[in-house]
């Protein structure tokens, strides 16, 4: 089985983030958009991660394109978005591709433990993975589900031994 703690990925601007780094950490993933009409979500989640950051949540955002080109922007402008317009403060990486030949592996493992309900491939911006405390994933979430929706399933995981 592949461990969640294998990966890695560079943040927004060039810099590594060893996931080995959220060993007893619960992590939600969410691939994002700057132009979505989802994008008002980064509202909710920097919500979550405001409440919950100093109880262990890790909220990590992957930018991604492959959905009508919704995050057409390079780093500094996905950046500038995200804290202008949304006063973003948790983890932004670098932008990847989540399905594909060319999606990012954590992607690959995520959708292979956690499958969709019409098929392992993600079917659009803002579908979120829950990761508990060790590192196994929990639970995923429809683009549609907004963070606040998901509240009880974080402080489930973040009150579990």
């Amino acid at each position: 089985m592949t461990d969640f703690y294998q990966f890695s990925i560079n943040s927004l601007q060039g810099q590594p983030i060893e996931f080995d780094a959220f060993r007893g950490k619960v992590v939600l993933l969410v691939n994002t958009a700057s132009q979505c009409g989802l994008t008002p979500q980064y509202e909710g989640l920097q919500n979550l991660h405001e409440a919950y950051a100093s109880q262990g949540l890790v909220i990590i955002g992957f930018p991604c394109n492959q959905f009508r080109n919704q995050e057409p922007g390079n780093a500094a402008e996905i950046s500038n978005n995200c804290l202008i317009n949304y006063g973003v403060d948790f983890t932004i990486t670098e932008k990847i591709e989540v399905n594909g030949g060319n999606h990012h592996p954590i992607f690959e493992h995520l959708k292979r433990v956690l499958p969709g309900t019409l098929g392992n491939n993600i079917k659009w911006n803002f579908t979120k993975f829950l990761i508990g405390r060790d590192g196994e994933p929990i639970k995923r979430f429809a683009p549609i589900t907004k963070p606040e929706a998901i509240e009880s399933y974080i402080q489930k995981a973040l009150h579990a031994s």
